[in-house]
């Protein structure tokens, strides 16, 4: 093992996978001469705190652009099911890494200063194992959208749930509830932080009944009795998932 292995302990890890149902080889697409994987990674260069950032990916021709752009790329297994295995996978062989943040390939516009309050939360909260983002929502539309997934949180910041459908649910609706300081509801920003027993635990936890049923895979480690945190950022950063996200990534680049 190189003896810089056994140095790191705040690691930012970025999955990056070929395979998307809704956007096919999203992280090659270009956008201002840089690929969707360089945008992020360039975003991730400003985390502070982190003193490395890896590519885990188990494509050689993601990984060749990796090392185009001067990226540390680290092969993982294809059969991952999903970006928590690959990170697992990715940092195994570091063993100092304390903290680690998963850092999706398709967040070009990632907050650093965000990604920095995760590692800060975990190093300084030794009884949370994971940390993560979210955003106040001040739209009933985006509120009621069940592809913006929401999260409410206890007066510490701990996670309660997580869910697709609004919560905490009005049970007489009025507007002003989406006005209040704070704010009442909250979307999840998928960025998260881990403590390395937890990371390395997770895949080997079978798939929850609330995650069934959401699909949200971070309602395992509240269905296991883990406490996340939630920071809150005024920054609502975008993800690309879709045709559409891509084309008004690319609109506000050339802006």
């Amino acid at each position: 093992m190189s003896p810089l292995r056994s140095h790191f302990r705040r690691i930012l890890v970025i999955p990056a996978r070929r395979r998307s149902t809704r956007l096919p080889d999203k992280m090659l697409l270009r956008a201002a001469g840089k690929t969707v994987l360089q945008h992020t990674y360039e975003a991730a260069l400003k985390v502070k705190r982190a003193e490395l950032i890896l590519i885990a990916t188990d494509d050689e021709e993601i990984a060749a652009e990796c090392r185009r752009f001067g990226a540390q790329a680290v092969m993982t297994s294809p059969d991952c099911p999903s970006g928590t295995d690959r990170v697992a996978e990715a940092v195994a062989g570091f063993p100092a890494a304390e903290v680690i943040v998963n850092l999706q390939g398709d967040e070009p516009e990632a907050d650093a200063a965000a990604i920095d309050r995760l590692f800060e939360l975990l190093e300084a909260t030794p009884t949370a194992a994971m940390a993560t983002l979210a955003t106040p929502i001040r739209d009933r539309h985006k509120l009621e959208d069940p592809s913006c997934v929401k999260v409410t949180f206890d007066a510490v910041g701990r996670a309660l749930y997580f869910s697709r459908s609004p919560i905490p649910h009005a049970r007489e609706w009025d507007d002003s509830l989406l006005a209040t300081e704070p704010a009442t509801f909250h979307q999840h920003i998928g960025i998260y932080g881990y403590r390395r027993s937890l990371l390395m635990q997770m895949p080997k936890w079978p798939v929850g009944r609330l995650e069934q049923i959401e699909k949200l895979e971070q309602l395992r480690v509240l269905e296991n009795g883990e406490a996340i945190l939630v920071a809150v950022t005024q920054r609502a950063t975008r993800g690309i998932d879709t045709p559409e996200d891509f084309a008004d990534f690319v609109a506000r680049r050339a802006a």
